[in-house]
């Protein structure tokens, strides 16, 4: 048999692979802030403004069955916020309802025992909530990992059964007839602020130089502590704060549905804003905050399906995190600000 010759010189097929590049709007903005036109800049504001607006818009022109549905998303969404910035600092925290029930109760108490009109227990809930929760972890802030999970986790499962064995603060049956907040639209464009407030500040404050030394504590604690920063004092802070917003939470809630009592320590405000981050996107605040958007109502959609609810609730969420695993808001974003085109592979 004849021999086939072959040329090793001869060029091969060229090989592509799909390659991401940033928009030109967003490489030019993203540290200078060099804008060519008004285009540009309803470019960057679009994601920022259009999200108000259309929150606005839910909350005042939807049914009032679904503006009860929007105030309890945006409630779990400062949850899940405040969720992803302890864990931007290193604190995986499996106990939101700890935060959560403890701002309620101090709401609670305040406005039934001693008359306080909501206008203030709200805000001394909130800052009450986030300093108890503090000093209540602060002996543990030297634990990491899942040690630290561990304590958030039992933490509001004793005071739960504190609260049904010594039957204090209205024990099983809990505190009701608290005062309500003066009408709904009230209720509406307070934890809207609320929720806005957190969601953009968090989210400037972590990309400030203190908002650094979090992200690195989160990724190495012992290079920040050999720079001489006390690490503890910074975790202590950021449990203030994320604390704090997961009170105020309680504290609203609280009053919107004028009662407060064991439930508030349910399991429910400490999975559903894991949930939350894990389906949105972890470490962008926003996220959390998205994937509270669509677990939250989804759940209600899901209602009417009596038992399967639960398995059909779990199949989406299996379905998002298999699907998205970097999280929905990461997907959208790439999208927005990046465009993809083949390019040849070289040898």
């Amino acid at each position: 048999m004849a021999a086939v010759a072959t040329n090793p010189t001869a060029p091969s097929p060229a090989r592509q692979r799909k390659e991401r590049l940033d928009r030109g709007i967003k490489v030019r903005s993203e540290d200078i802030y060099a804008l060519n036109s008004w285009r540009e800049l309803a470019y960057l504001l679009a994601p920022r403004v259009l999200p108000v607006i259309l929150v606005l818009l839910l909350g005042f022109g939807a049914p009032l069955y679904w503006q009860r549905v929007l105030l309890s998303t945006m409630v779990f969404g400062l949850l899940a916020i405040s969720w992803d910035l302890l864990a931007q600092a290193g604190m995986v925290c499996l106990g939101q309802a700890l935060f959560f029930g403890v701002g309620a109760y101090i709401a609670g108490i305040l406005n039934h025992y001693f008359g306080i009109t909501p206008f203030v227990t709200i805000p001394l809930g909130a800052l009450g909530g986030g300093l108890l929760c503090t000093l209540l972890l602060l002996p543990v802030l030297r634990l990491r990992g899942i040690y630290f999970a561990m304590v958030t986790l039992i933490l509001p499962l004793m005071i739960e059964r504190i609260i049904e064995a010594t039957k204090i603060f209205g024990g099983t049956e809990g505190i009701s007839g608290l005062t309500p907040l003066p009408g709904h639209g009230l209720e509406l464009f307070l934890i809207m602020a609320a929720f806005w407030i957190a969601l953009f500040g968090f989210r400037r404050m972590m990309t400030s130089d203190y908002g650094l030394v979090l992200k690195g504590i989160n990724d190495n604690d012992r290079a920040v502590m050999s720079a001489g920063l006390n690490i503890y004092r910074y975790k202590a802070q950021i449990l203030f704060l994320a604390g704090s917003t997961g009170a105020f939470a309680g504290a609203f809630m609280t009053h919107a549905y004028q009662f407060v009592g064991m439930p508030v320590f349910a399991l429910d405000y400490s999975i559903l804003p894991i949930a939350s981050a894990a389906v949105g996107g972890l470490g962008t605040l926003a996220g959390p905050a998205l994937g509270a958007f669509i677990l939250v109502p989804m759940s209600e959609l899901l209602r009417g399906f009596g038992g399967l609810r639960i398995v059909i609730y779990a199949v989406l969420l299996v379905v998002f995190t298999v699907g998205l695993p970097e999280g929905v808001f990461h997907f959208l974003r790439r999208k927005y600000t990046q465009f993809e085109r083949w390019a040849e592979v070289s040898k």
